[in-house]
């Protein structure tokens, strides 16, 4: 057979799933990727809403992830930079804290800020040194501890643990007691250490999209939900079914395979509600953080503090809420709004949307960098691609759908299942 020939469909035209397209097609494959909303994106994803681009969820790419920085065109997706710090709020007042070294205007803010000792903040630049220097490779083979349990260790106080630590990394982590793994932790503290947070102008969905317009020989089929996966098929929600000589499933595969009933991920969720206001309370392009444990608000940021190619005629502030709770859609709009005026003293915000994201980050053990190709490989003809598989992140799901890919690559260039499949076809 041809390799134009082989039927290779990917499940979820999320980052993962793109990825393995790109890699498939740069090997002289043409992949058919089955999608069931209507664009690309996955958990990445943007609207526009009066005149203003939301992305789902506050989402910042790190510009330091290696595969990011392997797969992406930087320069066309007009980057915007975050300055390395945040404002933090703490009882109606608010400070800004961030790395002087790369940030000469936060140095006297960061110097006179009462958050944390002094000593806490040697230690910081003692963090920043040791991570600096420290392999990525090295950090996954770290034995694992809770991320709070990591900063004890290593002697930070509480204040700072509470005051910047906590709320900071909760927004990332999404779960409000640093429960998640020190690996992480690492990664992203050095991630931030040798990069910058950044957003594209054209919003977060602006990396899909790219790749995907990378794509020459990918057929896209939106709007098809996938009921089950099998060796030689992919059996849509209406029934109707598809022949398929290899399957990557580039997404929670539990629900399609009938042997992984039992495995299914667990997900961190969060809210993110957008609201308009006619003035910025951060002028600088920082991360709000809300310390207080009794608010439910966890942080906020004004997408407008940086370049966006489409911008209502206000400021628009984004709201993460990280914290369970119960409350229903207007009861939460009157909370979060209630919190932005105790403890940021933002009042007069015109709510816009709010985004209920159920499956935000994978809740996982035992993180990984790095995985085989052979370890994708589910069945002679299925293998699994996605961020779950590894850790949970943009640069995971990037590693994730090229390793299945040139799993799919390996198994048919050695012929393993050449016959069977095409007698499966004949």
């Amino acid at each position: 057979m041809k390799k134009s020939d082989y039927k290779i469909h990917i499940i979820g035209a999320g980052v993962s799933g793109l990825i393995a397209a790109q890699i498939l097609e740069n090997h002289g494959y043409s992949p058919i990727i089955i999608e069931s909303s209507k664009t690309v994106g996955g958990r990445v994803k943007s609207d526009v809403v009066n005149n203003y681009i939301l992305d789902h969820g506050f989402q910042v790419l790190l510009s330091a992830y290696p595969a990011a920085k392997k797969y992406l065109n930087y320069e066309s997706l007009d980057l915007q930079e975050l300055l390395p710090g945040a404002t933090i709020y703490k009882e109606g007042k608010s400070q800004s804290i961030g790395d002087p070294l790369r940030s000469f205007s936060l140095l006297f803010p960061t110097l006179f800020s009462t958050i944390g000792h002094f000593s806490d903040k040697l230690k910081i630049l003692k963090l920043n040194s040791i991570l600096k220097k420290k392999k990525t490779a090295e950090i996954f083979k770290e034995k694992e501890k809770t991320t709070l349990q990591y900063l004890q260790d290593f002697g930070f106080s509480e204040d700072i643990i509470n005051n910047f630590f906590k709320p900071f990394f909760t927004g990332i982590f999404l779960e409000p007691n640093l429960e998640t793994s020190s690996r992480m932790f690492e990664f992203v503290y050095k991630m931030f250490g040798d990069g910058l947070a950044v957003i594209p102008k054209e919003g977060i969905q602006a990396i899909p999209n790219q790749l995907k317009n990378n794509l020459k020989k990918t057929t896209f089929k939106f709007n098809q939900k996938v009921k089950e996966v099998l060796d030689t098929k992919i059996i849509l929600s209406d029934n109707s079914e598809i022949k398929s000589h290899i399957t990557i499933i580039a997404t929670e595969a539990s629900q399609l395979i009938s042997n992984l009933k039992n495995q299914e991920t667990e997900w961190k969720s969060c809210n993110t509600l957008y609201f308009e206001t006619n003035t910025k309370q951060i002028n600088k392009a920082l991360i709000g953080l809300i310390a207080d444990k009794d608010a439910l608000i966890n942080n906020i940021f004004y997408p407008t503090s940086v370049a966006t190619a489409s911008k209502g005629n206000k400021e628009l502030l984004s709201v993460t809420v990280v914290k369970d709770h119960d409350l229903n859609e207007t009861e939460l709009i009157e909370t979060v709004q209630k919190d932005l005026e105790k403890y940021c003293s933002i009042s007069n915000t015109t709510f816009l949307k709010c985004y209920q994201i159920k499956k935000a980050l994978p809740k996982l053990s035992n993180l990984q960098y790095e995985i085989s190709s052979t370890e994708t490989k589910l069945k002679s003809t299925i293998f699994l691609a996605g961020d779950q598989l590894l850790n949970g992140s943009l640069n995971a799901a990037m590693i994730a759908g090229e390793r299945a890919a040139l799993g799919v690559i390996q198994t048919l260039e050695d012929g393993l299942i050449v016959d069977e499949l095409t007698s499966e076809y004949q």
